[in-house]
């Protein structure tokens, strides 16, 4: 597994990067119930672990783990 960043700064600069609202698409997802690679959704927030919490498209709300997953933001 990869080592994760462990700072302060961390949870601050994704908040800033995956505002709430704002639109991604799923590159990678380390799970077996994970959508497909290229489903697209809405970010609700970041939790303090630095997880990147999704409201994808297709019903799905599992969680984008900082260091472990993929997304990538598509628009505001």
């Amino acid at each position: 597994m990869k080592q994760l960043r462990n700072d302060e700064s961390l949870v601050p600069n994704l908040r800033k990067r995956y505002p709430a609202g704002c639109r991604v698409k799923l590159i990678r997802m380390e799970d077996p119930q994970a959508p497909p690679a290229g489903t697209e959704g809405t970010v609700l927030d970041v939790d303090d672990m630095g997880s990147i919490l999704v409201c994808w498209d297709n019903g799905s709300s599992l969680s984008v783990a900082y260091g472990i997953d993929r997304c990538r933001k598509i628009s505001e």
